[in-house]
């Protein structure tokens, strides 16, 4: 875009500038040119971090497929059997007493969060 803009100026020379200036002079009055520039300037922020808010959604979607695809391609490992144990080894099982006191443990639960969520959360 920057090579257009630099086309569009070479094209102008100081007299077409002076008579834009003069005529943006005219138009809007010394006292508005101020607040208009302002307003320009805010206007293109606001649309910079609004494409840079769109560049890291996608940036954001593209790790999400990437670390999918790259869960999915992992090679599963085949389980590999315990030796055998012979009969000295083998301890007889005690089955263990519960006291009241003691709380069953509770199972671990990790949470997830869908992408959806995760994005409006920022």
């Amino acid at each position: 875009m920057l090579p257009g803009i630099i086309l569009f100026l070479e094209s102008l020379g100081g007299g077409e500038l002076l008579v834009i200036l003069l005529f943006v002079l005219l138009f809007f009055g010394s006292k508005n040119i101020p607040s208009l520039a302002r307003g320009l300037g805010k206007g293109i922020r606001e649309f910079k971090d609004a494409m840079n808010g769109v560049q890291s959604e996608i940036k954001q979607g593209m790790y999400e497929i990437e670390k999918q695809a790259r869960i999915e391609d992992e090679p599963v490992k085949p389980a590999t059997p315990a030796p055998a144990l012979s009969d000295a080894q083998v301890a007889p099982s005690v089955p263990e007493e519960k006291t009241a006191d003691e709380p069953a443990p509770a199972p671990a639960v990790t949470p997830t969060i869908a992408p959806e969520e995760r994005s409006a959360a920022r």
